[in-house]
């Protein structure tokens, strides 16, 4: 993805500095090689907070006060991670008024190391990247970057655009009142139902990445769009469960297979269209 050029966006909370990466309390590690993996993959996308499992029963995460020098990978992290955020402000900021008639209000991204809190509770690297509807933010730990790429098999620039572009979308989606109108049906049906909508929830952000990744396309790379593709399909519901040993279990999925995530991507990056991202009027998804 070609970003020189591009101006980093002023939304942006770094909280990075104000200490150490998070710390444990007494106990042993419970984890290791292959199952760590698998542990933090399902953490990272099924909206689960594994920090138990990765601690084998230790104390709660807490975060170092001393201050700290960011490396320089972390300095790139977070000018890579504005500069995206720039590109959605823009996305956004035309696509509102053109097809909504609306103004659009970007979200804060929070970038933190280790653990952090937000007003939807506290986050650590176990629960990855998010978008806490409450205090209008999109929360991400950098070194998630490598994770996606050496243990997810997601490589590239544009999968993690795509990640950054997926949790703006969900802001997208708390603009249209979309996300608590689903909320509130979550809290009233059961847990299968439940799963169902959120699933329709995050393939419509899929989509709408994909209406992102369209209005960005003069700053795309060859290949960049192929990355995208299989980010999405690295983190399907069906994907992770197989990769945890499981036969995938279709009422339990939050976020759609892998098939289903590249499609709606797709269809966003087709269309250029948020009427096409309708996939809770859709009978097939």
């Amino acid at each position: 993805m070609r970003l020189k050029g591009i101006g980093r966006s002023r939304n942006v909370e770094d909280r990075r500095r104000a200490g150490g990466r998070g710390t444990r309390g007494g106990g042993k590690a419970g984890l290791g090689g292959v199952g760590l993996l698998v542990v933090l993959a399902i953490g990272y996308f099924a909206g689960i907070d594994v920090t138990p499992l990765l601690q084998g029963g230790q104390g709660p995460a807490t975060q170092s006060s001393a201050p700290r020098q960011l490396s320089v990978g972390e300095e790139r992290a977070a000018e890579f991670s504005s500069q995206v955020l720039a590109t959605t402000e823009a996305v956004w900021g035309k696509v509102f008024p053109e097809q909504l008639g609306g103004a659009y209000r970007p979200p804060v991204m929070v970038l933190y190391s280790g653990v952090t809190q937000s007003l939807c509770g506290g986050a650590s690297g176990a629960t990855g990247p998010f978008y806490c509807p409450a205090d209008r933010k999109a929360y991400l730990d950098t070194e998630f970057f490598d994770t996606l790429a050496r243990q997810l098999g997601a490589k590239g620039d544009f999968a993690a655009a795509y990640v950054i572009a997926h949790e703006v979308a969900h802001h997208v989606q708390n603009e249209l009142g979309i996300l608590p109108e689903v909320n509130r049906r979550r809290q009233a049906v059961g847990q299968a139902e439940a799963n169902a909508l959120t699933v329709r929830l995050e393939l419509q952000a899929d989509c709408l990445s994909g209406v992102w990744a369209r209005a960005v396309d003069g700053l795309l790379e060859p290949g960049d769009l192929k990355e995208a593709l299989n980010a999405a399909r690295m983190i399907g519901d069906d994907h992770l469960q197989k990769r945890a040993g499981q036969v995938p279990q279709p009422h339990t999925f939050t976020h759609g297979t892998s098939a289903q995530r590249a499609k709606w991507f797709k269809r966003g990056y087709d269309s250029g269209d948020l009427a096409r991202c309708d996939t809770f009027g859709a009978a097939r998804l």
